[in-house]
């Protein structure tokens, strides 16, 4: 299999807990706090252990939360390589109101960084990833890092290495105003991709039709933009896709991306063809939409819902 790593350069330790209602005012009375590593390369790589599937995961970490993380990380199984970050690494909170369902998610900032510590990041990149590799870099980027930091990141991979890219805002907007040569993949969601084109998409063939487009421009040799419960769309070379999600219930969406990103890749690490890595990303994120918090997916559900999703042309 090819190897697999992810790179989180804003890491957080992500608590969940559950309160009756969410009001101000008086002290809200919660559960016991569920602690998982967050971040969304890490996600990614906890969602191919549960698929039993392996991948290095670089991480940026500082501080006793850092260091937390860390064994947080190694509780999981998942094999890492610390990376030296300025200051303290972030904490992000999620309260389920129990009363109504409904989630409410706080992610605090991460510290600032430096060129130095950028530097640094790009060089253990540079002696860490495996000719060949899949690369994947996911979830937001600390201050201080520049918009344009994939494109940097891809000139240090070594020959053969494929960076997949998962990102939003400033750093979305950069890859696709000047395109990094040689991106194997970029995934975003529907309402990303529609602020890109400037409109709504009227259905999976528009959205579709930006995809194509981004492919045609040179922005990513495959691109992929998620529709949420509808499903997601997929266009590269060879044409264009579309994976119908399965019906479910949601518990919580937290992760269903990233857990999406993690079975799309190692059903491509393992040389699966690209509507069968398609079928196994969707089942995945729709597993990790009927899980509580944080908890990302059960393989068996995933096998269960994987019957479900229906690949089709477009």
């Amino acid at each position: 299999m090819t190897p697999i790593l992810t790179l989180t350069l804003n890491p957080a330790l992500d608590l969940a807990t559950q309160t009756a209602e969410v009001i101000p005012g008086p002290k809200l009375r919660c559960t016991a706090p569920r602690v998982d590593p967050g971040g969304g390369g890490i996600n990614v790589a906890r969602a191919i252990r549960i698929l039993g599937g392996t991948a290095r995961a670089l991480v940026a970490l500082g501080g006793t939360t850092g260091q937390r993380l860390a064994q947080a990380l190694k509780a999981e199984g998942i094999a890492h390589t610390s990376i030296a970050a300025p200051g303290e690494t972030r904490e992000s909170f999620a309260v389920t109101e129990t009363n109504s369902g409904q989630q409410f998610r706080f992610v605090l900032p991460g510290a600032e960084w430096a060129r130095v510590d950028i530097d640094h990041l790009l060089e253990m990149t540079r002696q860490t990833v495996p000719e060949g590799a899949f690369v994947v870099m996911s979830g937001s980027q600390p201050p201080g890092v520049p918009a344009r930091f994939a494109a940097a990141v891809q000139a240090a991979l070594p020959q053969g290495a494929r960076l997949v890219l998962d990102t939003s805002g400033p750093a979305l907007h950069a890859v696709v105003d000047q395109p990094i040569p040689g991106l194997a993949l970029l995934r975003m969601d529907d309402a990303e991709a529609e602020e890109l084109a400037g409109r709504r998409f009227a259905d999976r063939r528009d959205a579709a039709d930006f995809a194509a487009g981004l492919v045609a421009r040179g922005v990513a040799q495959r691109v992929i933009v998620a529709r949420g419960a509808e499903g997601s769309v997929l266009a590269d070379g060879a044409g264009r896709l579309f994976g119908a999600a399965p019906r479910v219930e949601v518990v919580s969406a937290v992760g269903a991306g990233d857990t999406f990103v993690g079975a799309l890749v190692l059903a491509l690490a393992r040389g699966e063809p690209r509507d069968c890595a398609l079928a196994q990303g969707v089942a995945a994120a729709a597993a990790a939409c009927i899980t509580p918090a944080t908890e990302l997916c059960h393989a068996e559900d995933v096998v269960r819902l994987l019957t479900q999703v229906n690949v089709e042309t477009l």
